[in-house]
């Protein structure tokens, strides 16, 4: 049984998954755990943010889906909560909790990829219907430095791709996913 998301017990569970994980070698797999959490404290480290991110205010939440050709057989809610160019903290989160965020921003992994990869800007991606938004479009497109900044953060921090694992890889991936799933609701 999953624990309860907004716990106490919750958050400390899921740090310490995070920490565990990230005991293992670099690069890690983009969107994992592990991958937040370095996500996390660069953006947390990131003067540029902050300053670009001054006036913005809400939660994001990146709303992956599904993708069982990488090993992605459910979808990825990452929830950022981002305040005034602080990032208060980034988590994977169960369905409700990241359709609940003041924004969500829902592509496929393909697309994902391609703005992680600074193939496809995320704002052009969203008036261009590559990337669905809910939310205030004209509040998103006022952040549009704050956004570029933080895909240029992801960009730096080196990450394997899902869709450049090897077919074993993938079944590993999917046997780490899965008790993540079932412990955090994610």
């Amino acid at each position: 049984m999953a624990l309860e998301y907004g716990t106490d017990e919750w958050d400390k569970a899921y740090l310490e998954a995070v920490a565990e994980r990230s005991k293992n070698p670099q690069p890690f797999v983009a969107f994992s755990p592990e991958w937040v959490g370095i996500y996390e404290k660069a953006v947390q480290n990131d003067d540029v943010y902050k300053e670009a991110a001054k006036d913005w205010e809400g939660s994001v939440a990146l709303h992956v889906q599904a993708a069982p050709e990488v090993g992605i057989d459910e979808d990825i809610f990452l929830l950022m909560d981002l305040w005034h160019g602080d990032c208060r903290s980034m988590r994977l989160v169960p369905r409700e909790v990241g359709q609940a965020a003041d924004f969500v921003i829902t592509g496929s992994m393909e697309r994902w990829l391609q703005v992680t990869r600074k193939q496809l800007d995320t704002i052009k991606g969203m008036m261009q219907g590559k990337l669905k938004l809910k939310g205030d479009l004209p509040t998103i497109v006022r952040a549009v430095k704050a956004s570029a900044r933080l895909v240029d953060i992801n960009a730096d921090l080196g990450a394997v791709y899902p869709d450049e694992l090897t077919p074993e890889q993938v079944e590993e991936l999917r046997g780490w996913i899965v008790p993540l799933r079932e412990k955090f609701g994610i």
